[in-house]
């Protein structure tokens, strides 16, 4: 049992508790999942199973695309809509599209984040959602992220009883970006407290909503005997590397994990990883060898029988 899943993950839910529960629904231990969505965001979770486990971390890299909404006029300590209010700014007069739109062209291209107090990025150890439970404050190191598409998607509501604007949005962003703080600094750049009053994930790991699948459908399949229905394969997570196909000498040599002449690699750029396949299965995956010149060595082998 192998492959990569597209899960649909639903909202109430942690990126570990649809782990914990196809573990169950698959009788297996090795799942994973290739990127941490928040309980209130639904949306595509990749999860790789058996042998799939290893190339979580190429899914990981690959950019990710989000639908969400912005409201203006007062922040959240969790910087969307599930923490309680800190802090307000009544909007009194809405603000133009024009304005909205300028604001969010400003936060394109590449940007710096500082990651919100409620996340799982470690400092001197420790995850600073643990500080923030605390109520103790801590330095966050500023993160370097891309943002490739952040556009306005529905017209601005603006509301006189509570005093907020909000409007629908759609940001196609490198890994790592955190959407919460990008509606935030969406906000300051207004002039205005903000939060991220919604979000789904569109698209990541090279899947889209599209080829998601809901726990209950996968439950289905497998107690129909459908497995074969539930799993994409783990090529799938390395579709954009250089490939190269091995012959049955060269395949010989490559599963055992030997290290090779540059010469082997000839035609390919060497500052990329170099995915070596036989039998269109992926073996492994080379790049240059950190300090031995004109060599190249296994940075991860997926198969060897």
């Amino acid at each position: 049992m192998e492959g990569i899943i597209p899960l649909w993950k639903p909202r109430g839910m942690t990126s570990h508790d649809c782990v914990f529960q196809l573990r169950k629904i698959l009788k297996t231990k090795k799942v994973g999942h290739s990127g941490t969505l928040d309980p209130d965001v639904d949306g595509v979770l990749p999860i790789c199973v058996g042998k799939a486990t290893k190339v979580v971390e190429y899914l990981q890299e690959s950019n990710k695309l989000y639908v969400g909404e912005i409201t203006l006029g007062f922040s959240t300590e969790t910087e969307d809509a599930s923490g309680e209010i800190v802090a307000k700014s009544p909007i009194t007069k809405p603000l133009t599209e024009k304005e909205i739109d300028d604001a969010m062209l400003s936060l394109t291209g590449d940007i710096q984040q500082i990651p919100p107090m409620y996340s799982a990025v470690k400092v001197n150890g420790r995850r600073l959602y643990d500080y923030a439970r605390k109520g103790e404050s801590v330095e966050r190191p500023v993160r370097q992220t891309v943002i490739h598409r952040y556009k306005r998607i529905s017209q601005p509501i603006f509301s006189e009883e509570t005093q907020t604007q909000s409007w629908k949005f759609e940001v196609d962003c490198a890994k790592g970006t955190y959407v919460r703080t990008l509606a935030v600094d969406t906000g300051k750049k207004l002039g205005y407290e903000a939060h991220m009053s919604d979000l789904t994930r569109l698209s990541s790991g090279g899947f889209d909503a599209k080829e998601a699948i809901t726990l209950e459908k996968v439950r289905e399949l497998v107690e129909g005997n459908r497995l074969s229905e539930i799993f994409y394969p783990l090529e799938r997570a390395v579709e954009t590397f250089p490939k190269k196909i091995l012959t049955s000498d060269e395949y010989q040599v490559i599963k055992n994990g030997l290290v090779m002449p540059d010469s082997f690699f000839a035609e390919y750029d060497d500052t990329q990883l170099i995915a070596l396949f036989y039998h269109q299965q992926l073996v492994s995956l080379y790049g240059k060898h950190p300090s031995k010149p004109g060599l190249f060595k296994p940075i991860k082998v997926i198969r060897n029988d």
